[in-house]
């Protein structure tokens, strides 16, 4: 510590004095006149400490009964500084350096001189707490004697060795600081009579390798509700000695499940908590490393991985050290049992033996499970029971101040370094990455900085010397990036669009009347508490703009998670597939706040025929349970379906489970003025005529007969009809019209 100590001031020759009373010695304070106390205090301080002589550094306190230019030191510290009553001795202010509390500290106990026959058991644990609280701010040197009471009998203590936080030699030091973390062990001198107990029960309280948990530097975002959540189920109770466990009469949480969708940071946590705890290294292993192809091996392996704990606490009992056993992906070796038809009953014999080793008759109190999958559905219920995994926590998609501290922690080092432009806004990029996992984060910063580095290489000489100093991460690379990165439980915006190619036009009061209803279900699924599920149904004839329109709810709600369901992507799946894959979009939308999913032609998903009538029942039932059953706490979703065949829908029962149903009509005359208007490709004159005759169509029929006849009788003149520098002939388009509804007729 020689060095990083600081002294204030000049050095000050005072008078030795004996300490006023012998309850002030057993203070380890050194006491001074009130006006020396403000000679020594520093600005800012709330105490002041003093380098007594050239060995201990001392806590001063003004005493009335002490004369100016003197100093009250009790018999042990007169003796450590080598003066008697009456000399002088030199006093410094001594400035403690940043990070001066002690960590570590090793302590020989003995008695006063007089009780050297005695013989006395101390409590390690209650000792600890008596010194902590007693002498806590001041400063121990190593080699340094103390003097104390403890339940009426007076002791001394010797600085044996003392360490820093942070610290991670073992050199000891000089001197520190004691505060209320520090960690002390204790040692009785030889044949002093003195018996210490429960000294490794004094260490639970040290279960962590530090005090505090600083989670950005640990490299986990967003996830502090659910790092408090496993604290108070998994560790709480270890941090008590076990005889405050044993009189609680519970045992230790034996084991956690961490789900959630990928990229959450379920292995980072389990890892980072791993490093985070003072004991066994933890055992690290993924899920199909235990399979083997030889009978009798499988287990073999998982009871190997409980062997050390097993010893230990054979050895050690309740003194045993916790061991961390990590289960990534342990959805590969514990499936429901009954569930596999492979024939060897592996995948049994491996949740039995875990199960036995857990929670069986032998079962062990010094261990911590910690499982990880994405699909806790297929993980063995008897796995999941309180005693075994009991703890489940959901590490979820980040909120805004989650992807806020992501992007923080992995674009820190590049802003230390200068690389990160001024326009970067991490709280915009935030905003704009609703339901970004915290792995597709990082790739979107790797992502932003590709496009920064690219800048920076000349495809004509690859062997050109780079200029690192010019290297700049912008908003732009940052708005690039966001565009080859897609979150796999983001918006379908393509699709969407996809919906509308078109457009929204003004299509008269009624589409727009059904349009501002349909907001205020989205406004409503946002807001409210006691609807978590709002369903709506849009009917009407095909081509309509039903789906154009659920697109475009879709798009304008900004809910970040917003997924159509069509028979166009299922094409060709079995009954059980296709409902499969309903079912995971449902599933999907649970794990984000707020969801809209499109059942976009839900005949078409029945696979429909009016012949018979045939339909699927399969398909027809999970829909039937999906639209009933309510989102988990927390969830909100607005399901939007659309069909042509609302009779035969109302024949299924399927139509009372929408919540609300609107029809969506066919354009009236009125109505496909205003569509011809927006597209600008009749005379003025025409448009009267034009409008007449799609009165009573379909809006989507319409725009197939506006490009029909922008071809022109030769074909070719479209670009100049869009382009304004022709108009379609109304003669023309009545001759495309008559042959549509000939044909159709």
């Amino acid at each position: 510590m020689a060095g990083s100590q600081g002294y204030g001031g000049g050095t000050t020759m005072m008078i030795v004095a004996s300490t006023p009373s012998q309850e002030l010695a057993l203070t380890n304070l050194a006491y001074c006149s009130a006006a020396d106390l403000r000679r020594f205090s520093l600005s800012g301080s709330s105490q002041t400490l003093a380098m007594v002589g050239d060995s201990i550094v001392l806590t001063l306190c003004d005493h009335p009964g002490v004369p100016d230019c003197h100093i009250a030191l009790n018999a042990i510290h007169r003796r450590q500084t080598k003066v008697s009553a009456g000399d002088s001795l030199s006093v410094t202010s001594f400035v403690p350096p940043d990070n001066f509390n002690l960590a570590f500290l090793t302590l020989e106990l003995e008695f006063v001189k007089g009780r050297a026959n005695r013989t006395e058991q101390l409590d390690a644990v209650l000792l600890a707490q008596q010194l902590r609280k007693r002498f806590t701010d001041q400063v121990m040197t190593t080699g340094q004697r103390v003097s104390f009471e403890f339940y009426g009998i007076n002791y001394i203590f010797t600085v044996n060795q003392a360490m820093l936080e942070g610290q991670e030699s073992s050199t000891p030091l000089d001197r520190g600081m004691i505060s209320m973390d520090t960690y002390i062990v204790f040692e009785a001198s030889s044949n002093s009579g003195i018996k210490i107990i429960n000294q490794r029960e004094a260490a639970s309280s040290n279960l962590f390798k530090q005090k505090e948990f600083n989670l950005e530097k640990l490299g986990i975002g967003g996830l502090s509700a659910e790092f408090t959540d496993i604290f108070r189920r998994a560790f709480a109770s270890r941090v008590f000695p076990p005889h405050v466990v044993n009189k609680l009469g519970i045992k230790h949480v034996k084991g956690m499940l961490l789900y959630g969708p990928p990229g959450t940071g379920k292995t980072l946590m389990a890892r980072q908590i791993g490093k985070l705890l003072n004991g066994k290294e933890p055992k690290i292993v993924n899920g199909p490393e235990v399979l083997s192809k030889y009978v009798g091996e499988t287990e073999k392996n998982v009871r190997d991985l409980f062997a050390d704990a097993e010893n230990d606490q054979r050895t050690q009992g309740d003194q045993s050290d916790l061991h961390v056993i990590i289960f990534d992906e342990i959805d590969a070796i514990c499936k429901a049992r009954g569930s596999t038809r492979d024939g060897t009953g592996v995948h049994d014999s491996i949740v039995n033996q875990l199960l036995t080793k857990i929670d069986g008759v032998e079962s062990l109190n010094n261990v911590l499970l910690i499982g990880m999958t994405n699909r806790k559905d297929l993980l063995d219920e008897a796995l999941l029971r309180p005693g075994r995994l009991e703890v489940h926590v959901e590490i979820n998609l980040p909120d805004e101040n989650g992807r806020l501290q992501i992007l923080q922690i992995h674009t820190n080092k590049m802003k230390e370094n200068s690389f990160l432009s001024p326009d970067v806004s991490l709280q915009e990029l935030a905003a704009r990455t609703k339901n970004y996992s915290g792995a597709e984060l990082e790739g979107v910063v790797k992502s932003a900085v590709s496009f920064a580095l690219n800048r920076q290489i000349s495809m004509d000489d690859l062997t050109k010397p780079l200029d690192e100093e010019s290297i700049k991460v912008t908003m732009d690379d940052f708005v690039h990036a966001l565009q080859e990165i897609t979150p796999a439980f983001g918006a379908s915006t393509d699709d969407l669009q996809r919906c509308r190619l078109n457009g929204i036009v003004d299509c008269g009061k009624r589409h727009k009347h059904i349009y501002q209803r349909a907001m205020l279900l989205v406004e409503q699924v946002k807001v409210s508490k006691g609807s978590p599920l709002v369903t709506c149904l849009l009917e009407g004839p095909s081509g309509s703009g039903k789906t154009a329109m659920a697109a475009t709810i879709g798009i304008d709600s900004d809910f970040p998670y917003v997924k159509i369901i069509s028979a166009e992507t299922m094409i060709g799946l079995s009954e059980s597939s296709k409902c499969a894959r309903i079912v995971k979009v449902f599933e999907d939308a649970y794990k984000s706040q707020l969801s809209i999913i499109i059942l976009d032609d839900i005949e078409r998903l029945l696979e429909y025929v009016a012949i018979g009538p045939r339909f699927s029942n399969l398909i027809s039932q999970t829909l039937l349970v999906l639209l009933k059953r309510l989102p988990p706490k927390g969830k909100n979703l607005l399901v939007i379906g659309t069909t042509s065949e609302v009779g035969f829908l109302e024949s299924l029962g399927i139509c009372d489970v929408f919540a609300v149903a609107y029809h969506v009509p066919k354009l009236q005359k009125e109505d496909a003025k205003k569509v011809l208007l927006h597209l600008n490709v009749f005379n003025e004159y025409d448009i009267d005529s034009a409008a007449e005759a799609l009165h009573d169509m379909p809006i989507k029929k319409l725009y197939m007969l506006v490009e029909m006849a922008a071809q022109g009788s030769d074909g070719g003149s479209a670009q100049a009809v869009y382009s304004g520098k022709e108009k379609i002939s109304i003669t023309h388009f009545f001759d495309i019209l008559g042959d549509v509804v000939a044909t159709r007729v």
